[in-house]
């Protein structure tokens, strides 16, 4: 069995926008934390997707110098939405360690949620963004004309712009979301062999608009896929970007900060 190289170590710190702390527990997740500061992984931003984990995330942030979170919910579970949970986002939207309105947006890919629902629940947490003047972290898939219709409807209203997460849709959604100043997200799918189509959307986007996650524990990156994805995994999701934009990891790392810092604590 041949052996794994080792996770690259850069000179530039990275930030992780997007991933899932609240499924790890007690000595898996301070394993993971400091697995990640070891390998120069500064901050870590740990996602709110359903009414059950609003709360851990807010513990998750104030309980850890280096995670901050977001509180939103995924389409899968905006069939769980409602008032009560309206006024849960807003409130605690309002920590200074909570960043973003996320992860919203549609998903006809398993639709878990009635489309319609997910469709009304996405505006709703669009609205929270606009009066709270945050920026979003959108989740799409097989729902690239729903998207984009939904959100020319709100970017007019829009004063921060977010990111496109674990971005996997077509060219034609890129290059809107592009033009309307949202950053695109890329993680550990970028390194599977089929992913051409993700390769190719990475080859468009300009360096001021590209972010690093690894969505762990899902979606681990080559040479680990198949293991549990963790945060300390980011630097194989970088220097992939990098190859793709024919960039040197440590010339393309500043700009992906920089980019991070400015959608989410900008």
């Amino acid at each position: 069995m041949s052996k794994k190289p080792e996770i690259p170590i850069f000179n530039h710190p990275i930030i992780e926008t997007h991933c899932h702390l609240d499924y790890l527990e007690g000595a898996a997740l301070e394993g993971a934390l400091n697995a990640a500061k070891a390998v120069n992984v500064e901050r870590i931003i740990t996602i709110g997707v359903s009414p059950d984990n609003l709360e851990a995330v807010m513990q998750l942030a104030q309980n850890h110098e280096q995670v901050w979170g977001t509180q939103g919910i995924h389409p899968h579970d905006a069939k769980d939405y409602s008032p009560a949970v309206d006024a849960q986002i807003r409130a605690n939207a309002q920590h200074p360690k909570m960043l973003a309105i996320g992860e919203i947006g549609l998903d006809y890919y398993y639709d878990h949620s009635d489309r319609a629902v997910q469709r009304q629940v996405f505006e709703s947490q669009l609205q929270i963004a606009i009066d709270l003047n945050r920026p979003v972290v959108i989740h799409t898939r097989e729902a690239d004309e729903d998207t984009q219709a939904i959100l020319k409807n709100f970017v007019g209203l829009m004063k921060q712009r977010g990111v496109i997460h674990s971005f996997t849709s077509g060219q034609a959604l890129a290059e809107y979301c592009l033009g309307e100043g949202f950053c695109l997200g890329f993680n550990g799918i970028s390194t599977f062999k089929p992913a051409e189509n993700v390769r190719e959307i990475i080859g468009l986007t300009p360096v001021e608009q590209i972010l690093f996650e690894t969505d762990a524990p899902y979606l681990t990156p080559i040479p680990y896929r198949g293991q549990k994805n963790e945060p300390k995994y980011l630097p194989f999701i970088a220097a992939q970007v990098a190859k793709v934009k024919g960039l040197e990891v440590e010339a393309l790392l500043p700009q992906v900060y920089q980019n991070s810092v400015r959608v989410f604590w900008g």
